[in-house]
């Protein structure tokens, strides 16, 4: 297989949003020095080869999300195509561009590859870049598998756009399941107040509060440094459920202060399990939290997890959070390309339409009337291993369907 490498100079870089439910304790780890790399065509190619369009965070804030996210492809494009790097006798030609987390810089490559003829696009870690990449599959007639991000609003937005990751609305429905039947229950989301808290604070009121739960909000000033108050209002509310969506320097303190305020020994405390580099940011309250999981290395055990974490290790990485949105990805390449001819856009969409296949995750199922990505989801928590070190373990997996969103 062919891997062309396409980078633009570097430019100042507009804020990028990945819609991603629960606690990032910590910054993205530093871009990877290297520019990804796909496998090794090991079989020649016969036919007319595909051309396909990578666009993802390489450089950038969410350059981490965007390195797991590639390590995922590779390792499933090796594996959907027995390490031929082809279908059906013809080769996939992948070139990578970078986004640099910037919708416009998105947009221009974007419109670029398909003035090239390219007719298959995927890729993006950030939710406002995936609806503008949307957009030009749309106007352009292209097929455009979305990657890790998140917004719901991705799901049915066109017939050309699907998507290989989880959705908000899955984060949101797993941490309903930490209480049962919502229905009746008390919620109280404890968060920022801003974009991202504000977010999470209608998410829950849109799935749970819609479920029959009473949802209700503690928004707590970017800039504050003292959060004993804050706890205190947990306190009170006597909630069935607390959900946290907290990001950015102040989280340490703030999980110091739930747990000194005594907040985990009376109220369930619910979070999203973030990527590596999170694992150890909890401090004292790690082992009392409950996380909704995405995925974690260890979360599953089957053929495609096994290829993946083999490839991974023979290239000296590790399984993350949005790794599996990468191999789904490479998945749903190969069944646009070999049941749809990788030439005629509409017979790629109806490939894919309703197809159920095994994955990392498990079972997974593209819904046909929006394309949503029926998957499980998992509840986790953090224990210690040999080395001391805060490492996910499974508590129960989330049926997929128990997840679903509604059809949109």
């Amino acid at each position: 297989m062919r891997v062309t490498k396409k980078f633009a100079a570097p430019a100042l870089i507009a804020a990028a949003a990945l819609v991603l439910v629960g606690c990032a304790p910590t910054g993205a780890d530093p871009a990877p020095s290297t520019a990804p790399v796909a496998g090794e065509t090991s079989a020649p190619a016969t036919g007319d080869p595909v051309q396909v369009g990578m666009i993802t965070s390489i450089t950038g804030p969410l350059a981490a999300y965007g390195a797991a996210y590639v390590n995922g492809f590779n390792a499933g494009l090796d594996y959907a195509t027995d390490g031929t790097g082809a279908v059906d006798g013809r080769e996939l030609q992948i070139t990578w561009e970078d986004d640099q987390g910037n919708p416009d810089t998105a947009v221009s490559k974007a419109k670029d590859l398909i003035g090239q003829g390219y007719q298959i696009l995927a890729g993006t870690v950030v939710s406002g870049i995936a609806v503008s990449l949307a957009e030009q599959a749309e106007q352009n007639k292209v097929l455009y598998l979305s990657g890790p991000a998140a917004a719901d609003v991705i799901t049915g937005v066109n017939e050309y756009t699907f998507r290989s990751g989880r959705q908000t609305y899955q984060d949101v429905a797993t941490s309903g399941t930490f209480i049962g039947d919502p229905s009746g229950k008390k919620i109280v989301v404890f968060a920022q107040d801003n974009a991202f808290g504000q977010g999470n604070l209608a998410g829950v009121e849109a799935v749970l509060g819609a479920k029959g739960a009473t949802v209700d909000g503690v928004l707590v000033a970017e800039d504050a440094t003292e959060f004993t108050p804050f706890s205190q209002q947990l306190l009170d509310a006597k909630p069935d459920l607390v959900f946290v969506a907290w990001a950015g320097a102040s989280s340490g303190a703030m999980w110091e202060s739930l747990q000194q305020q005594g907040v985990f020994d009376s109220i369930p405390v619910v979070t999203g399990l973030g990527d590596l580099s999170t694992y150890g940011a909890y401090g004292p309250a790690s082992d009392k939290i409950s996380f909704l999981s995405h995925y974690f290395g260890s979360a599953t055990d089957n053929a495609a997890s096994q290829a993946m974490i083999a490839h991974l290790d023979a290239a000296g990485e590790q399984a993350d959070l949005f790794t599996p949105d990468g191999f789904v990805a490479a998945q749903m390449l190969v069944q646009a390309v070999s049941a749809g001819g990788g030439d005629n856009v509409d017979d790629m969409i109806g490939a894919l339409e309703g197809w159920t296949f095994d994955s990392v995750k498990g079972s997974v199922t593209v819904r046909a009337e929006d394309h949503a990505m029926i998957q499980p989801m998992f509840q986790a928590k953090l224990v210690k291993d040999a080395d001391g070190n805060w490492t996910p373990e499974l508590v129960d997996v989330v049926d997929a369907d128990v997840v679903a969103p509604p059809i949109g």
